[in-house]
């Protein structure tokens, strides 16, 4: 068996889709499974669509999910004088033609097609010049394409490495275009010329590629070339089982990296869109090398992976618990801006570390954290049916027990906590009655980290100062 060699081939059209992600994914662990290679092509040949630096911000992505690839990215617009060249050989060799149609009468002919309820394809007007028609064409300049000479009424069989046995009658496909008016190659000509001269051993992509693939296969018969085997992933679905779409909330990893998914989470979620492990395996939390290890292409499923963003948010929320303090509290920074103390992120990210899914949701309800003024309701301070009056007496109480304090009791969450509750209970109050509005002064909300975590993070200082400010605004 050949040396496996897989490849990515994205194109530089903006941010990349997650089901790309997944795609470069599933093609890197099956080479490096099998000590193969993983290789990279950029397909920048359509010019109108591209996207100045996505290139660059592909490379990027797939550098900090660490799927290395084993070359120097190919990129297609540095080779059209070989796709030509490709394409002229079957010219030549009578499997390909000119075609110099106006783009004019190209329209009308589909429009009359889908009025009579006919697919809309090329007739092969061109198929069959003359040479001499040819020739006089292309000395007096007239605009061409180059189309393949699509064999009538083949069957194109191939066994797919996930969907089994595929056919296709060749009566469905159009004589393609190889080579468009401005001289660039299309999608099907330089990707199978590409993948032929990179030594491309399995084609794995999206199902949305199936259709093209017995056009692929006629190319590599036109020219005489072994063809590569091909696996089609199944699609990526929203809840309601549509097609992933932006309309229904992010695609581009982008956004989830933006939004504070870690890369190594988000990377373990996608590798199970469409694949696990196996029957009778619970296992759910793997390293890209234990993927490697267990990755095989025959356990992906044919049908469609919906992508529920509960259970990435809940794999996003197991990776974060797993960080230390240290680099947590680094990855959460761009979201606290407003806090500009080290050491007070720090302590947010120690206190909230248990409750997060992603890091952006380190931002939310945290505005008590800084040392401004906070705004509530002065009556969500009143416990239950204590009153204003007796919550005022309680505050006081709490202020004056917390100014006998040292600011060493305030150095943890556990030893503040001992302190006061032993104090409530020494002297025989109602927890509520003091906890509650310890709380509600700290933080101006009804659900908050503990009044003990809050007054960690605040230290002794803006403690008292709140819990005063309570008082004055029930006054």
């Amino acid at each position: 068996m050949n040396k496996i060699r897989t490849r990515f081939a994205p194109s530089p059209t903006g941010y990349l889709h997650v089901g790309g992600l997944r795609t470069a994914l599933y093609n890197y662990l099956f080479a490096k499974k099998y000590n193969g290679n993983f290789l990279l092509r950029i397909e920048d040949t359509d010019q109108a669509r591209m996207v100045k630096g996505a290139d660059k911000q592909l490379l990027g992505i797939l550098s900090l999910f660490k799927l290395k690839y084993d070359n120097k990215p190919v990129y297609q617009s540095k080779r059209l004088k070989v796709y030509k060249n490709f394409a002229d050989q079957l010219v030549k060799a009578g499997k390909a033609y000119y075609c110099f149609c106006t783009p004019e009468r190209l329209t009308k002919m589909r429009e009359e097609q889908i009025a009579n309820k006919k697919p809309p394809m090329y007739d092969g007007t061109c198929r069959d010049l003359m040479h001499e028609q040819v020739e006089q064409n292309l000395s007096s300049g007239k605009p061409y394409v180059i189309r393949l000479k699509v064999p009538l009424n083949k069957i194109i069989n191939f066994t797919d490495l996930i969907r089994g046995e595929v056919s296709f009658n060749s009566e469905t496909i159009d004589d393609q275009v190889l080579i468009k008016s401005d001289g660039y190659p299309t999608y099907h000509l330089a990707n199978v010329v590409d993948d032929h001269e990179m030594g491309i051993t399995h084609v794995i992509r999206g199902e949305e590629w199936l259709p093209s693939t017995p056009k692929h296969i006629l190319l590599y018969e036109a020219f005489g070339w072994e063809k590569p085997a091909f696996a089609h992933l199944p699609l990526l679905l929203n809840q309601d089982r549509t097609k992933l779409s932006k309309r229904q909330g992010d695609v581009a990893v982008e956004d989830y990296l933006k939004n504070g998914y870690l890369p190594n989470a988000l990377l373990n979620f996608i590798a199970l869109l469409g694949w696990n492990p196996g029957e009778g395996s619970t296992k759910e939390i793997f390293s890209l090398d234990e993927l490697v290890k267990e990755f095989d292409l025959t356990k992906i499923n044919k049908a469609g992976a919906v992508f529920d963003i509960e259970k990435l948010n809940w794999l996003n929320g197991l990776y974060i618990r797993k960080l230390k303090v240290k680099e947590l509290a680094k990855l959460c920074k761009p979201y606290l801006k407003q806090i500009k103390n080290s050491k007070m992120i720090e302590k947010i990210v120690t206190v909230e570390q248990e409750r997060l899914k992603k890091l952006s949701d380190i931002a939310q309800n945290i505005n008590f954290f800084s040392d401004k003024k906070i705004q509530y309701d002065p009556n969500l301070l009143v416990w239950k049916k204590s009153t204003r009056t007796a919550t005022i007496e309680n505050l006081v109480k709490l202020e004056d027990y917390l100014m006998t304090l040292k600011e060493t009791d305030f150095k943890t969450v556990k030893n503040l906590e001992d302190k006061v509750t032993s104090w409530i209970k020494q002297n025989n109050y109602g927890v509520g009655d003091y906890l509650w509005p310890m709380r509600v002064a700290l933080s101006g909300q009804q659900n908050s980290p503990s009044p003990f975590e809050i007054a960690w993070v605040l230290g002794k200082k803006i403690t008292l100062k709140r819990i005063n400010e309570a008082q004055n605004k029930l006054r």
